[in-house]
């Protein structure tokens, strides 16, 4: 559904920030990009989404290469990502960041969008006249996701949906993302708390300094004694 070949990508023309980076999203899959900070994932996700272009390499979803697509054409092909920060429209209300995920359809056909993401989230739905910046920090996550739903997305990018966040509400959150992928909707998955995006992927990818070192099953992973000791904190 989703192919990475050998993508470089740089900022300016001296940081390179991806060295010939390949990994691959199927149909019905959960997969998940972990690392440590600087690696390069937001890099992967920004040039993907056609925020950032590649210095070389191709990237093509659903057989169509869209990595010279500006990141307006990649959206409305369905490659949807929800932002690292969240990124939600503090001043507007919980039901207009909601609509801003749809607003290239007309009005008409947002309800039943609308109505699913409320059935997700449920606490947004007593929240929808409340002005986004209210919201506590996992509410705004919640909010960042169901918007990003709203534009009815082929494939699901999302950009460390963890960060800053309670256990209990990681574990919540990430329950929802199985929802969401059993519904129907594969995601790619951008993660420092790598146990809990191996738990729910079913393949994974470890980036090191821009480059992919380790690939697999995400229970295979989750196992290899070099994964546990840099990134689950298992000696």
């Amino acid at each position: 559904m989703l192919e990475v070949k050998d993508v470089h990508a740089s900022y300016g023309r001296k940081i390179r920030a991806l060295h010939g980076v390949s990994l691959e999203v199927k149909a019905g899959e959960i997969v998940c990009l972990i690392g440590a900070n600087g690696a390069g994932k937001s890099t992967l996700l920004k040039t993907i989404s056609g925020l950032l272009w590649p210095d070389a390499g191709e990237i093509l979803f659903e057989g169509r290469r869209v990595d010279s697509c500006p990141a307006h054409a990649t959206s409305e092909a369905g490659l949807i990502q929800a932002p690292e920060g969240r990124r939600i429209f503090p001043r507007l209300t919980v039901l207009e960041n909601l609509e801003l995920g749809a607003f290239t359809r007309p009005a008409r056909d947002h309800r039943a969008d609308l109505d699913r993401a409320i059935g997700l989230f449920p606490v947004l739905g007593e929240r929808l006249k409340q002005w986004g910046g209210t919201l506590s920090g996992g509410e705004q996550q919640m909010l960042a996701i169901a918007r990003a739903l709203m534009a009815r997305p082929r494939l699901l990018m999302l950009d460390e949906p963890s960060m800053g966040l309670a256990p209990l509400i990681v574990k919540k959150i990430f329950g929802i993302l199985q929802d969401i992928n059993r519904a129907g909707t594969p995601l790619l998955l951008v993660e420092q708390n790598a146990n809990e995006a191996l738990r729910i992927s079913h393949r994974g990818y470890v980036i090191e300094t821009g480059r992919i070192a380790h690939t697999g099953a995400a229970a295979a992973l989750r196992s290899d004694p070099r994964v546990k000791q840099a990134y689950l904190g298992v000696a």
